[in-house]
Formats: C-alpha cells, sequence, structure tokens
C-alpha cells in the first residue's frame, strides 16, 4: 500500500546545506569569484539580466554563481530581487541612433555609413575546440578596434526616405523613433505616475512588471514580454516562421549592439541628467508585404531590444514580433503557433512556466490518493461486469 513520506524542518535544513556544499564543490580547487564571471561568462550574464529585467552584470554574475550555472533559477533569483527594489522615477526613452555600436551588421545593404563591424561574434570561428583555453595562463591576444564611437544611422532609415517601409504606431521603437529602454519595466505605470507626480503620457503602455498580463495585448505590451520571455522558447517559435508556419521570411535590416546613454529627467533641474549607460542589442527585420486595401506595398518591421549582447534573442523577438502583426497588416491567419498572440505570450515567460512545471514534484499526496482510489473502482467495477459477462 501506498504509504507518503513525511519531512520537516531539520530535513529541509539538510537539502540546504547539501546543496551549499554541491555547489561549493571540490573545496582543492579555487572558488569562481563573481568578477571572473562578470567577464568571463558575460553572455550567461546578459542573458540573466535580459529576462531577469534588471540591467546589473555584477548582480547577475552572483545570481549565476548561487544558482549552480541553472540561468532559469538564477533569473528567477533576479526577479525576486527586483521586487524588493523602491521605484523612485523613470528614465528618458533611449536614443539607439545613438549607439556607440560594437557591432553592427546588416544584411539587406552591403555598403553601408560607418561601415560593416562584425564585433566580437562567434559567426566567424570553425566550432573546434580550443584547447589552449585549457591551458593555465591563455592571455588573448588584443583585438584591433576600428570602429568608431561616432553614431551611425540606421539602415530602415535608408528605405524610409523612399517610403518603402512602414511607419511606427504610438509608442514603438523605430530608427524614426528611438527604443524605448522603459518599458522592460523601468516606466512607472498610470497608477504609479498619478501618485508620485511623475511625468505619464496617454500612449504609455502598462508595465508588465506591475500590472497582470491581459488580452487583447497592443504590440509595445507584447515587446515587453518577448523581451523578457525564455529565449529557447522565443527562438523556436521564430525557426517555425521561418520554415512556413507564418510565410514570415526576413531579412535583418540591422543588427546592432552597443552602449546608449540613460538618461531622467530632473524636475528640480529642468533638464536631463545622464545617470549611466547600458549596452543593448537591436534588431530589426525587414518583411516584404502584398499591400491591403489601405496600405500600399512595401515593407514591414519586426523589432526587438534586449540588454546585453543578446543577438539570437533579438533577432527571435523581431521575427515572432513580426508575425504576431498578422491582424493589423491584414494578413491571413494561418494557424501558425507564432501567429496566436495569447498562446505566444501566455507560454513564453520562463519563470511561470518553470513554477508551474515544477509544482508538480511537490507533494500531492491527497490529489492522488483520491484518483488512485477512483482507478481502484473503476478497475472492480470493470472486473464485476467482465465476470457478469461470462456468466451469461
Amino acid at each position: 500500500m501506498y504509504v507518503a513520506v513525511k519531512g520537516g524542518e531539520r530535513a529541509i535544513e539538510n537539502a540546504h546545506a547539501w546543496l551549499a556544499e554541491e555547489r561549493r564543490g571540490n573545496t582543492d580547487i579555487a572558488e569562481l569569484g563573481i568578477a571572473q564571471i562578470r567577464e568571463q561568462l558575460s553572455l550567461a550574464v546578459n542573458r540573466v539580466m535580459a529576462e531577469g529585467s534588471l540591467y546589473d552584470p555584477d548582480l547577475a554574475a552572483l545570481a549565476i554563481k548561487q544558482a549552480r550555472g541553472d540561468l532559469i533559477e538564477a533569473i528567477f533569483l533576479i526577479r525576486a530581487y527586483r521586487t524588493t527594489l523602491p521605484r523612485f522615477g523613470a528614465s528618458e526613452p533611449v536614443d539607439t541612433g545613438a549607439m556607440a555600436c560594437d557591432r553592427r551588421i546588416s544584411a539587406t545593404f552591403k555598403d553601408l555609413p560607418g561601415g560593416q563591424v562584425l564585433g566580437p561574434t562567434f559567426d566567424y570561428t570553425h566550432r573546434l575546440l580550443d584547447f589552449k583555453l585549457a591551458a593555465d595562463g591563455e592571455v588573448p591576444q588584443a583585438a584591433t578596434r576600428e570602429a568608431s564611437d561616432a553614431p551611425v544611422p540606421h539602415v530602415t532609415s535608408f528605405l524610409n526616405r523612399e517610403g518603402l517601409i512602414e511607419q511606427a504606431g504610438p509608442g514603438l521603437a523605430t530608427a524614426d523613433a528611438p527604443a524605448d529602454i522603459t518599458r522592460d519595466g523601468l516606466r512607472f505605470s498610470a497608477e504609479d505616475a498619478r501618485r508620485d507626480q511623475q511625468p505619464f503620457r496617454e500612449d504609455t503602455p502598462p508595465d508588465l512588471t506591475r500590472e497582470p498580463l491581459e488580452f487583447p495585448a497592443a504590440r509595445p505590451l507584447r515587446l515587453q514580454a518577448l523581451a523578457r520571455a525564455d529565449e529557447g522558447f522565443t527562438l523556436g517559435l521564430a525557426y517555425s516562421t521561418q520554415r512556413g508556419y507564418a510565410r514570415n521570411h526576413a531579412f535583418v535590416g540591422e543588427l546592432r549592439i552597443g552602449a546608449v546613454a540613460v538618461e531622467m529627467d530632473i524636475p528640480e533641474l529642468g533638464f536631463t541628467v545622464e545617470i549611466g549607460e547600458v549596452t543593448l542589442t537591436e534588431c530589426e527585420t525587414v518583411n516584404q508585404f502584398t499591400g491591403s486595401k489601405t496600405e500600399p506595398p512595401q515593407f514591414t518591421r519586426g523589432y526587438g531590444l534586449v540588454f546585453g549582447q543578446t543577438e539570437r534573442k533579438a533577432i527571435s523577438m523581431a521575427l515572432v514580433d513580426r508575425a504576431m502583426r498578422w491582424q493589423e497588416l491584414g494578413e491571413d491567419d494561418q494557424g501558425a503557433p507564432a501567429q496566436d498572440i495569447e498562446f505566444v505570450l501566455a507560454h513564453a515567460d520562463n519563470i511561470q512556466a518553470t513554477g508551474f512545471l515544477e509544482h508538480i514534484k511537490l507533494p500531492h499526496y491527497v490529489d492522488f490518493q483520491s484518483e488512485l482510489e477512483l482507478v481502484r473502482k473503476l478497475r472492480r467495477e470493470a472486473g464485476a461486469d467482465q465476470v457478469q459477462e461470462a456468466a451469461e
């Protein structure tokens, strides 16, 4: 007979102690430092900041260390910590057109003002294990930096001069309307703005980190959700659109990675003040659009903006963003997963998904016992019916 195993406070404390021991590993090996994680595992740090909605490389590195490298657990830690932080203001929209680009490429135009800047990327590596990295004291050769810190125009602005690409809607980030980093959770909600006398526009989208997701969700809210969405889930959806599930063949109009200034308006001073800078990855995709009753044939946009160097996520975000716009563009619904806004947004958050998935390993003794008794009853009834049929 099934007997429930009971655990208590002592068992939980022992589990915590064992976890700490496993996290530390062999004590004969030097402990991994926060600075090492921040500097040498920067792409993992960037993902934790992006999906955790908090730009702080040191805290993200700490979360990765505490989570033993489990990035979703680290993202959970960052989001939980984020809820404890006071909110004292809202930044101005950042200007990605003024970005000092470390990497800037386009698949649509070869010759660009400012040039193609390959930057630090795996794109041109041979994907062979480099055993030199296993040797102690390996020092990489310094890269030759030819990129200028001068801002360079967005590629889509060239198409815009001829009217060949759609304009942005209210509150949306494009080459002509700079990206708004505050939509990743730094902007006040309407209620907060009124209570704290913060500047607030009627077209300011809801803050997904402060207000529950509701449907129908307009594009600014969808972009918020995609910016925080699980990279793997978003990548899978983006891949599905390229394979025909949404007829979404796109070109990367531009992918740029670099630092942008963050400014705040200080009412007492009467002007904005730069309070720091953040590294962002921005992607604009260009999709063909055959036109509609009200719009001429032109190119349409997909958009992605993510903390840090997170280009796989930014490209995926742009593809899924474009796929979800089928209705406003008057396109046919193909029933593709990436076109279903509610399906995408309701399942994209890895913290919600993890919580619901992992809760099934917690005690469900009463639920299981009730189902166990039901199955036994059904089997008894089925057995009785079989005996009766055999007797007849």
